[in-house]
């Protein structure tokens, strides 16, 4: 009996889903991704803060959720995107159409896994600029960036500290600012 390969579902599945459906297509696989918890979510809000006010006339910072489609297998919430508004044709009715700048993932227990490994690989092929991503277990950020269509790791801070990004010259943010205490 020959072996056959499990059908992989595309974006045109995706799309069919409910708004607001908890759910991610990574790899043609449709994975689900439950709400964050409220110490994410305070993470979340405070680097998002922070882009917001160091960016005013750069360009576009959305937070999830907001599906990013990458190719036909792959939509993606990350938790914030940097587009600089010399690539807002990206961003369109329902989702953004191409590698954002600047990516930002915040581990959780339920997709750390896929953060780390199968949507980093897709961010890296994408051309994702700058992919940051933030471990709330451990009070860190590592920030890579692409060359050549490979990530370097180009800064890690853990418990204290900062870290700076390449692509948005001058942005700086600190740990203890982000990971403090409710």
């Amino acid at each position: 009996m020959p072996l056959t390969k499990e059908k992989r579902l595309n974006i045109n599945y995706y799309k069919m889903l409910p708004e607001g459906a908890p759910y991610q297509l990574i790899e043609g696989e449709l994975v689900m991704t439950p709400a964050p918890n409220p110490r994410h979510q305070l993470i979340c809000a405070r680097i998002f803060e922070r882009l917001l006010q160091f960016i005013k006339d750069k360009g576009i910072i959305l937070f999830s959720p907001i599906d990013v489609y990458l190719d036909r297998e792959n939509a993606f919430q990350p938790d914030i995107i940097f587009i600089s508004y010399e690539r807002k044709e990206i961003i369109k009715d329902d989702g953004v159409y191409g590698p954002p700048e600047i990516v930002v993932e915040i581990l959780s227990p339920s997709t750390a896994h896929y953060d780390l490994k199968n949507k980093f690989k897709v961010y890296e092929r994408s051309g994702i600029h700058e992919y940051w991503i933030v471990d709330p277990e451990m009070n860190s950020v590592e920030v890579y960036t692409n060359k050549g269509g490979r990530f370097s790791l180009i800064a890690k801070a853990e418990g204290k500290g900062e870290i700076e990004s390449v692509l948005l010259k001058g942005f700086i943010l600190s740990l203890d600012e982000i990971f403090r205490v409710l």
